[in-house]
């Protein structure tokens, strides 16, 4: 009968966070299919467990009334410290169900940025597996060197014929890693984004990261993707305060990275709420 309070509670979960829409906070939403198809996974295992335990039921109920109890050899004392050992397994079987339904949602927001630092961990220690991003979209890893050559070419060529550059939506994590990889083909353009600021003791006044949590495949792989920003006099901006900037890009040597990056020098911004869903998604 556990198994099948625990089979419920999952495909309860999992029911409740695609109706909430609160799934887009653990996955990618382009790979929902999989745990789409785990409900009618779960739905189709409860329905054979609750076969077998009516069956089950039927079964010992006929054999209660051709043995009697005293002599059929049982071992009480062995039932009863299964009873336990299934009542902690029940427990830790659960626990993910509760904690899923009744626990809010934490938002990823500058404070993990702040824990886990700002850098590029593929520079500073030379790990080419490195699965944590940051400032820097890099998805080259998940393709052949061709594939990603000619990936990064579409992505180019794409930009090179839009008036002015907007990061927003499904193609934010493509087209802010064809800028990063191509940093030269854009000086002087135009750009528009939306993300969190974040200061951090390395940048100078006028300076900030603006940045978007990004998803790869889940959660566990996700990263904090962004770009330096140049700041006007009149801009004060704190952690965490959503901003819509436009600006123009250039590149700066950044000293902490030891790297040349693309730095956008703004030039009109205003304070936006923070996005129904705050954070972006790879698409190819």
């Amino acid at each position: 009968m556990f198994r099948i309070f625990v089979l419920i509670g999952f495909t309860y979960l999992f029911f409740h966070l695609h109706a909430s829409g609160d799934i887009s906070k653990y996955i990618n939403m382009k790979y929902s299919y999989i745990s789409e198809s785990a409900i009618y996974i779960f739905i189709l295992f409860t329905l054979i467990s609750l076969y077998f335990y009516l069956k089950g039921d039927k079964h010992e109920h006929e054999h209660d009334h051709d043995h009697d109890c005293d002599h059929c050899g049982h071992n009480h004392a062995a039932e009863e410290n299964r009873w336990w050992k299934r009542g902690i397994a029940f427990l830790i079987m659960i626990a993910p169900v509760l904690t899923g339904l009744f626990l809010p949602v934490a938002t990823l927001d500058s404070n993990i940025v702040e824990k886990k630092g700002l850098s590029f961990p593929v520079y500073a220690e030379g790990d080419e597996y490195s699965q944590h991003q940051f400032l820097q979209p890099d998805t080259s890893s998940y393709y052949g060197k061709e594939g990603y050559s000619e990936m990064m070419d579409k992505g180019l060529n794409k930009l090179e014929k839009a008036d002015s550059i907007k990061l927003e939506g499904d193609s934010f994590l493509n087209d802010l890693e064809t800028i990063y990889n191509y940093p030269g083909q854009f000086m002087g353009e135009e750009m528009t984004l939306t993300g969190f600021a974040y200061k951090d003791k390395e940048l100078a006044a006028n300076q900030a990261f603006l940045l978007r949590f990004g998803i790869i495949h889940c959660i566990a792989d996700s990263g904090v993707y962004g770009i330096l920003l140049d700041l006007p006099d009149d801009l004060k901006a704190n952690n965490d305060d959503w901003l819509q900037i436009t600006g123009t890009l250039d590149n700066i040597y950044y000293q902490p990275f030891k790297k040349t990056i693309p730095v956008l020098k703004v030039t009109k911004w205003k304070k936006v709420a923070e996005p129904n869903d705050p954070y972006v998604y790879r698409q190819n």
